[in-house]
């Protein structure tokens, strides 16, 4: 068959991320030869929901028309030009586009690859700042506890999941942790609100500390997806801008994951209540990063949105070592850029997010009885981004043993059930794409409590 014929070639050719390769000694590769809105269809016709958006980038569904007929539009135009001492017309256009979408306040857009990259222009812009404003002494970072920003070494020092992170501890820079407000871990009466309320008090004596050797605080507005889909009250996020005033140190917002739409507005920061009664809601960050749904999961590119402070700490006459010094070979790819754009037009032409309000209600509610679970400790969810977590004892959350690996036990049912997922541990989370159906949520949310019941059997 030429599925199969497809797996030995690739078993013999390839080394595919965040794999351990032995494993595929039994368990089987999925040859994918096609997809359709939301599903993949193997090379034997078996079809495959893709409930978790092939990594979270696929917003509007495989093979979008659109979106793929502006790309190839683009290609007969102007496939690709260096983007130092050049411009054109899309990557213009989306810079415009974005910073008009974007939390008020954000000045300039810088391009880059992929989220890790897009991270590691914030660390790198952040650090030159204050350099550049004399404050060389600022060197340092604070991340939150269980946050993941990408693998690339600057992306990964500033994260905090083991797995990722501890096989290169030697090569990477110390940053400082302050305790995340994950809701989960909340004390027994205290809802998540006050936990974001009482692990921002830590925050600001981490920063009463370290402030004066800090550049930025980095965060993944409201769910920190690799760690295990941790969520956190919006509160903290109101309260993080205001200590990061406070102490004159810059905010970095990694969207990567949770913008265009993920948790119900465009932007998470969106979320974050007015820190005054009657004022705005939102808020916004010093840096803005932004990749995967960005090109609605046609090629990869990342966005860097920057205040207009930031950016005038660069701009000087003769004197290069005052300028940025970053840069990409594909930096602002008209492909790309052009892809971006499609997407946003989608956004502008659909009630995307009312929309998408309706699948999480639909999802939210399909899932609410797997709370009553033995081996179920939580169920959260934050817009269309779901999770459950298992454990072997309900009472005292005692994870399963991490050799038994039930989360690869639920993912590999639900695969036979025609629903793709990939759990994180014994996470199973779904982060289906915007053209998925109420009945398609149906079928996710069947899937994940068939898998349940089979990796806990």
């Amino acid at each position: 068959m030429q599925g199969d014929e497809l797996i030995r070639r690739d078993l013999a050719a390839l080394w595919h991320p965040c794999t351990q390769m032995h494993d595929h000694e039994t368990v089987p590769l999925v040859p994918v030869a096609r997809g359709e809105g939301a599903w993949l269809v193997g090379h034997d016709g078996r079809r495959y929901l893709d409930a978790i958006s092939s990594w979270w980038t696929n917003l509007f569904g495989h093979a979008h028309p659109r979106i793929a007929a502006a790309i190839a539009a683009q290609a007969h135009a102007l496939e690709q030009v260096i983007f130092a001492g050049f411009t054109h017309e899309p990557a213009v256009q989306l810079a415009e586009r974005l910073l008009a979408l974007a939390p008020p306040g954000l000045a300039r857009v810088f391009y880059a690859d992929n989220g890790s990259a897009a991270v590691e222009v914030a660390l790198k812009m952040s650090f030159h700042y204050w350099s550049n404003r004399g404050e060389p002494a600022r060197t340092r970072f604070i991340a939150l506890t269980g946050g993941y920003h990408g693998e690339t070494l600057g992306a990964l020092a500033v994260g905090d999941t083991g797995l990722y992170r501890d096989a290169y501890a030697p090569l990477l820079m110390q940053r400082l942790l302050a305790p995340s407000p994950d809701a989960y871990d909340a004390q027994p009466g205290e809802d998540a609100e006050q936990t974001a309320l009482c692990r921002l008090q830590d925050l600001r004596a981490l920063l009463e500390r370290h402030a004066h050797e800090v550049c930025a605080v980095i965060v993944e507005p409201l769910v920190q997806c690799a760690g295990g889909m941790r969520m956190h009250h919006p509160r903290y996020l109101t309260g993080l801008r205001a200590l990061c005033d406070a102490y004159r140190v810059h905010l970095i917002a990694d969207e990567i994951a949770v913008g265009f739409g993920r948790t119900g507005t465009l932007f998470a920061c969106e979320q974050a209540p007015s820190a005054h009664p009657g004022g705005p809601t939102g808020i916004t960050p010093d840096f803005l990063c932004l990749s995967k749904g960005i090109t609605g999961g046609f090629l990869p590119f990342a966005a860097v949105l920057a205040t207009a402070d930031v950016y005038a700490a660069f701009y000087a006459e003769y004197n290069a070592g005052k300028a940025f010094l970053h840069s990409h070979s594909y930096t602002g790819n008209p492909l790309a850029c052009r892809a971006a754009l499609a997407t946003l037009d989608l956004f502008g032409e659909q009630p995307v997010l009312e929309h998408n309000r309706t699948l999480a209600a639909r999802l939210a509610a399909r899932l609410a009885p797997l709370r009553e679970h033995p081996h179920v400790a939580d169920v959260r969810q934050t817009g269309l981004i779901a999770a459950v977590e298992l454990v072997a004892d309900k009472t005292s959350r005692t994870p399963f043993p991490a050799h038994e690996r039930r989360g690869l036990r639920a993912r590999l049912d639900a695969l036979s059930r025609g629903v793709a997922l990939r759990p994180l541990g014994d996470v199973i989370y779904a982060m289906p794409p915007y053209c998925t159906t109420p009945d398609e949520i149906d079928l996710i949310a069947g899937a994940i409590a068939h898998g349940i019941e089979a990796a806990c059997r």
